[in-house]
């Protein structure tokens, strides 16, 4: 059965795919201009700041994994952003809290995300600092139209900027109303701050490098760092729903640089698969890789079956329980035993014919797993079947690609994605996310506000996230690069929280196993599971929870469900937003972009 919206883009020259096709065709400018891939993804990150300020901004964080035509070699870029200096679990419980808030000040780590473009151009671009960021410049102070996820969010805190966000309200509504969708936005704080950084780093004279390390010191000790460290200071209403200041200050600013790591990879099926360390969620989808593996060749798993659901499913659940036991940022995390043919043979003899309820942890080289009280599972209130229970298109469950926000301003959140390669063998996949407009109140005279990925952290000590001053948050924020002997091969990543590396899950195995085309992969029907802690605040647990695309052949779902899975039906058209680049043998680029959301596209030529 075929299932595809779009043709897959062919051509030479170069392709971007992103979530937003402004985004898209601002990459695709920087690549006309004889910029390279860096390039190209860094004026879309800052475009995607504008034009998804829902899904991501500048006071959030971004990894990406790169190869370069010099080095193929991936490398990770950490844009993530740690704990403050005053973070610690003691400061949290006395003020009563037994979780970090899902939003307001005391959810905010240190922004990574723009020091992280930065870097990336220093390091591996060719332009100029104000010819990458004019686009985003020019939306800012001029107007975009704003996309009917981020009118919508809008909406839906609009008590809560009124009543407790007052500089969020002057933001984003005019006359106390939230701007309508498609409707002309701007935002010229935003845009002056941009013009500033360009400006600061123009004051280094004409050579290129020097221009981005004078912005990024710009960034980190002037202007950007200090109204942050004024306005964190200042409480604010949180998802407690109690007012609290935020710790970040000005000294954490300083003290913190984006950085280059060693990606954590996985040799299968012919291909090296390469994602971010364990302080991200990416060697989840290494493991799943491997588990799947041991039972038999993944060329044969028919992903449109209940089996072939069931398996893929389960070998998640394994993944995301080694996940909450054993990952997490300066701890001793035992990642070459969970990723060895051994530890996966050992995961994949739990597989059975019925679906776990239970959260089950692997014991790696003989070490006990230590599980997050809060993260047990508990089946009381849990039907068998949901009949899309917000999970469509229309709703607020999260599962859609859109953050699921309430009138506290609490939300799960979501993300961005792009994906570029160029013609001399540059490539990159990002995944911006963070900074909400959502998450946090608005500084207005720099035009966002700081994120709220320090709620993925545990206050409970003695765990592998626990929160510590100085730590990276497990972000389930996840790029993917692949590799065959050396060359690369397809770059994609997806928003969607927990999410993100169950969807690439599905589309690594029907493209680079089942030998679907690029677009075909990303097109066909989607699901995820539910069952281990959320990453998100309140941290839910749904055992033997599958939310699934409404589109399966007939008796799919009934047989899931007679295996013991929890059924949401989601939405035909619900699930996931990959976005995909890749370079065939022959030197031919290619690119796809998830239709769902009616929002992302692919361009190239």
């Amino acid at each position: 059965m075929t299932f595809t919206t779009r043709p897959t883009l062919r051509g030479t020259f170069g392709m971007v795919s992103s979530t937003h096709w402004l985004a898209s065709q601002s990459a695709m400018r920087l690549l006309e201009l004889g910029g390279n891939a860096f390039d190209a993804a860094a004026a879309a990150g800052f475009v995607l700041h504008v034009v998804e300020p829902h899904l991501n901004g500048p006071g959030g964080e971004v990894p990406a994994i790169i190869t370069t035509a010099d080095d193929p070699a991936p490398k990770v870029l950490c844009g993530q952003g740690p704990a403050p200096a005053g973070a610690t679990i003691e400061h949290y419980r006395d003020l009563g809290l037994d979780l970090i808030p899902g939003s307001g000040p005391l959810a905010a780590a240190v922004p990574g995300a723009v020091d992280a473009w930065f870097l990336l151009l220093r390091d591996h671009g060719t332009q100029s600092l104000r010819d990458v960021l004019s686009p985003a410049i020019e939306y800012a102070r001029d107007g975009h139209p704003l996309v009917a996820g981020a009118a919508d969010t809008v909406a839906q805190v609009n008590e809560l900027f009124q009543q407790h966000w007052p500089t969020s309200a002057a933001l984003w509504l005019s006359g106390g109303e939230p701007p309508k969708p498609n409707e002309r936005f701007r935002n010229p704080a935003y845009a002056e701050t941009l013009e500033r950084l360009v400006r600061a780093g123009e004051t280094a004279g004409e050579d290129r490098v020097a221009q981005i390390e004078r912005a990024r010191q710009e960034w980190r000790t002037g202007f950007v760092s200090e109204a942050i460290d004024r306005f964190a200071r200042l409480p604010h209403r949180d998802s407690s729903g109690r007012d609290h200041p935020g710790l970040i200050t000005g000294d954490d600013l300083v003290a913190y640089e984006a950085s280059w790591e060693e990606p954590a990879t996985l040799d299968w099926n012919g291909y090296t698969v390469a994602k971010t360390g364990p302080w991200g969620q990416g060697p989840v989808l290494l493991q799943s890789l491997a588990t799947l593996a041991e039972l038999g060749d993944p060329a044969d798993l028919d992903l449109l079956s209940a089996d072939g659901v069931h398996v893929v499913t389960e070998a998640l659940k394994l993944a995301f329980a080694d996940r909450e036991a054993w990952y997490g940022d300066g701890t001793d995390v035992p990642l070459k035993a969970l990723l060895s043919e051994e530890y996966a043979a050992t995961r994949a003899a739990l597989i059975g014919a019925d679906a776990s309820a239970e959260l089950r942890p692997g014991r790696p080289e003989g070490r006990e797993p230590v599980i997050p009280a809060l993260a047990q599972p508990s089946l009381a209130g849990h039907p068998r079947v949901e009949a899309g229970a917000g999970a469509g298109r229309g709703g607020r469950d999260g599962s859609v690609g859109e953050p699921t926000v309430r009138a506290d301003g609490v939300t799960r959140g979501d993300t961005c994605h792009i994906d570029v390669v160029d013609r001399w063998g540059n490539a990159i996949s990002a995944t911006p996310s963070g900074g909400w407009l959502q998450s946090s109140p608005a500084i207005p005279e720099l035009g966002f506000c700081l994120g709220s990925r320090m709620q993925m952290f545990w206050l409970e000590p003695g765990l592998a996230s626990s929160l510590a001053p100085g730590k990276r948050p497990r972000t389930t924020l996840t790029p993917t690069m692949v590799h065959r002997e050396g060359s690369f091969v397809l770059a994609c990543g997806s928003p969607g929280g927990d999410q993100q590396d169950q969807w690439q899950l599905i589309f690594l195995l029907r493209q680079l196993a089942q030998r679907r085309e690029l677009q075909e992969a990303i097109d066909a029907p989607a699901w995820h599971t539910r069952s281990f802690a959320s990453s998100f605040w309140p941290r839910e647990f749904e055992p033997a929870g599958l939310t699934i695309e409404d589109r399966f052949p007939p008796g799919v779902i009934d047989d899931l469900v007679r295996r013991g899975h929890r059924i949401t039906r989601s939405d035909p058209w619900s699930l996931g937003r990959l976005c995909a680049v890749g370079r065939e043998p022959d030197g031919v680029l290619t690119a796809g972009a998830n239709p769902r959301g009616m929002q992302g596209y692919a361009v190239g030529r």
